[in-house]
Formats: structure tokens, sequence, C-alpha cells
């Protein structure tokens, strides 16, 4: 098992593909938290968010990474707080800065990976931050080096489209899991898993504007480090789950990661034991890993739409079909001006669409009835290759 690595845009830091959440380590004993992070460093997973406003799990964790810092890239968010004494957003300038700094002097480090914009939602949110004091504060702190890239938090896809199209993002932290990105727009899937909702029928189609918020970030190279992954656990259980059976975990990182722009899913772990199961994705074969079942039912609505599973290999001619697809969506946001890094990872590929010889063996693998050969005639169209 040897951990995988993605570069974050331009940023020159590459993330592990499993990260670490850390919220399942507050109110944890010293004791966990040093085994937890201990265990995530030995697996190598460098890539942790620690969005926890509270003083002693912030203390911990610091003790944990003593000596080790330089090893572990940190998401740390700037609105987070516990002014109330519970956890809370603020969008006040100075309370701000207090809880990062705060930060700063818990983790005994002079300098933050990430410095994430907390929990943009709203219009509101997006306002006092990207037209307010809290941005220019950001942006000081990347100057001088205190922070060396500017992130953000939301779970709504248009808002986080906004705050991508204003250039000034590095990396976006998102909810991504199957069931998200196959509710209905408005539906609050948490409740639902719970059993608090009604139940409710999936749309037909991933939603239009998280498939177009994923492709939009791999388009202007900003990161995507995934938290829900596992849907705070919901999609793990019987109970539970909205899908005809249970999701492993191993399935639950694979769908993440094969979103377009995804360099890094946060698992929550609260011990030695979970670490291991989360990097034990890395084990797995491709059955282990392929989701496309547990969605299948779907096909119907999902036509034509490829959701990057692979189910349709082996290719005879060796051809990545999932990573052709990938780009391809990606370059078809806007066919006039393709960026030229999407061209150059598409011809970094091993083989292109120009080595397909429309056997057709793909299609008649796909759950999807994604139409292949006519998707690799459009990328050799587009690519020239």
């Amino acid at each position: 098992m040897t951990m995988q690595y993605r570069p974050i845009g331009n940023t020159g830091i590459s993330a592990s593909i499993i990260g670490l959440g850390a919220e399942h380590l507050d109110t944890k004993p010293p004791a966990t938290v040093d085994e937890v992070i201990g265990t995530a460093l030995e697996q190598g997973i460098n890539m942790m968010d620690l969005f926890m406003p509270g003083e002693t799990v912030r203390t911990n964790i610091g003790k944990a990474l003593a000596g080790k810092r330089d090893k572990m890239h940190i998401q740390g968010h700037i609105g987070s707080t516990d002014i109330k004494e519970q956890y809370d957003v603020s969008r006040d300038l100075g309370v701000c800065k207090k809880y990062f700094e705060n930060l700063l002097r818990c983790l005994h480090t002079d300098y933050i990976d990430f410095g994430m914009l907390f929990f943009i939602d709203s219009e509101k949110s997006f306002t006092q931050v990207f037209e307010g004091e809290i941005l220019k504060y950001a942006q000081d702190l990347k100057k001088q080096g205190t922070i060396r890239a500017i992130g953000a938090s939301s779970h709504n896809p248009i808002i986080a489209r906004r705050m991508v199209e204003t250039g000034i993002l590095d990396l976006l932290m998102f909810s991504i899991n199957p069931a998200f990105d196959m509710a209905p727009r408005g539906v609050n899937v948490l409740d639902h898993l719970d059993g608090q909702g009604k139940p409710f029928g999936y749309e037909k189609n991933l939603d239009s504007d998280r498939a177009t918020l994923y492709r939009l970030c791999e388009q202007r190279g900003v990161g995507i480090t995934v938290m829900k992954t596992l849907g705070a656990g919901k999609l793990l259980s019987k109970e539970h789950t909205p899908f005809p059976r249970e999701l492993t975990v191993g399935q639950c990182i694979h769908y993440a990661l094969t979103r377009p722009a995804v360099v890094s899913t946060l698992i929550g772990c609260a011990s030695a034991a979970q670490v291991h199961e989360a990097v034990g994705y890395l084990d797995m074969d491709d059955k282990e890993r392929d989701y496309s079942g547990i969605i299948e039912q779907y096909q119907g609505s999902f036509k034509g739409n490829c959701v990057y599973c692979n189910h349709c290999l082996p290719c005879p001619r060796e051809i990545n079909i999932a990573d052709v697809n990938k780009y391809l969506d990606i370059a078809v946001l806007d066919e006039k001006a393709v960026p030229p890094s999407i061209t150059q990872h598409y011809k970094a590929l091993n083989s292109h669409g120009s080595d397909c010889v429309a056997c057709g063996s793909c299609e008649e693998r796909c759950p999807f009835s994604v139409p292949v050969i006519k998707n690799m005639e459009r990328a050799v169209a587009l690519f020239g290759v």
C-alpha cells in the first residue's frame, strides 16, 4: 500500500488522496489525538482539515504535530469561532483575527498551509466575506507568508461557483457523495438520512449545478478537498442509506476521487483503526471500489452521462475512458477557450480518443449508455489527438 498524491492547482502543494478530517478528535483525550495523527502520518496522509474553534483540541493537535509540522498540510479556517462558548460562525474581523491567531499559537507554528474562508453558503455570507474586510485579511496573510494559499468551504454549489469565478481561491472544501449529488435541490440530505424528513425520490441526473462546479474547478485549477464523503456515516448503514444497499467506505471514497478537481477526501477518524480502514482504499481492486451498481437503478435517467466509474473497462487499446470523458466534459464548458492545462492533462494520458477502434466493448459494458465512441471522436476534434 503506497499513498498517492495529487497536485493542488498551481500552489506547488500536493495532497494525499486520503486526508484527515479532525472533527472527531474534539473532546478526545490527548493520547487519542496523538495516536490518530501519528497513524495518519505513518500512512502517508499529509492533508488535514482543522475547523474546530476550541482551544483544547487545537492544543492537543499542536502537541501531536510537534516536530512533524512540516509533514502535514493544514486547512485552518477564518471565521470558525466559539464566541458563545459553542461552535459558531463570525464575520467580525476582530473576532476572526483572534481565533486565527489562536490557531497559530495552539499549533506552535508561524504558518497555515490553507487559510480557509469559513462556511460560505449564502449570498449574505459571500457579500460579507468577499466584499468586506475578511477577504483582504486573508490576502494580507498570504502576502506575509502566514498562509500559503487561500481556500474556502461551502455546501452550496451556486455560491461555491461564485467564489471560484472570482479567481481568488486555490482550494475549495465541498461536500461530495452520491446522495448529495443526486438529491433534489433544497433538500437537507442528512435530515432525510436521519429519518427526520419525508422520503424523497432522487433526481433523474446528477445535480447539474454540482457537476458543473466540479468541472469548473478543474478548468480553473482549483483543487477540491471533500467533506461528508461518507454522508456522516449514514451511507454505510443499511438503516439509513437511500440506495438499494449500503455503500462501503471504499466506494464512497472512490466516488469522491473520481469527480473532477478532487485532490483529497477528508475522512473523519477517531481511532487508529479508522485511519487504517480509510487508507485500506489503496489496496482495493477495481471491483471493490466500483460504485456503479449502487446507483445503476437510475440508469434510464442517467442515460448518456459518464459518472467516471470505469465500469466500461477493460479497453483493448488501454484507453482510460473515464479520464477522456472527464477532460472532454471540462473542455466543453467553453470549447472556444479550452484551458491549456486541460489540454496538457489530456495529452499526458497514455492513450487518447484517436486510439479508439470503435469496437463497442465499452458501450456494451457501460451501465449508463454513454456514447463512448462518439465521445472519443469529439475528444479528437477538441484536443487534436
